[in-house]
């Protein structure tokens, strides 16, 4: 399938950060709906089922990008969930996808710390999606 048929939504309350991703997801040929909130991702996924979410962690919740990732699975199991976040710089708490215990709670498929490098972001989204 190729990607102009696949859709991402992208949920992250940083403006730049949001165009960023955005833009660059747009540059490898993929249909983009972005979010500004947690409340704006989740209006969206009552009616869209994205093939990829990229949720920041810490929008007006401190785990909206956790709660996202969990209302998705749970709808959509089969949609590719990243978690981008910078709180390990901002806080110097660490998360992770490392064992099984963080895969149950966290619910994605991908934990990506920002900056998120262009090139980086096209291998991860090229390797989760079997592209």
């Amino acid at each position: 399938m190729e990607t102009s048929s696949k859709k991402v939504l992208i949920a992250d309350d940083d403006y730049d950060s949001l165009t960023i991703i955005s833009n660059e997801v747009k540059a490898m040929g993929f249909q983009v709906v972005t979010a500004e909130s947690q409340k704006d991702a989740e209006k969206i996924l009552e009616t869209m089922q994205p093939d990829l979410a990229i949720f920041d962690l810490m929008m007006e919740n401190m785990d909206s990008g956790f709660i996202l990732s969990y209302k998705t699975k749970k709808k959509y199991p089969d949609t590719k969930v990243i978690i981008a976040t910078a709180v390990t710089a901002e806080t110097g708490l660490l998360f992770g996808l490392d064992s099984e215990e963080d895969k149950k709670w966290i619910r994605a498929d991908l934990y990506m710390e920002k900056s998120i490098r262009p090139e980086q972001l096209r291998m991860e989204i090229t390797k989760l999606l079997n592209l």
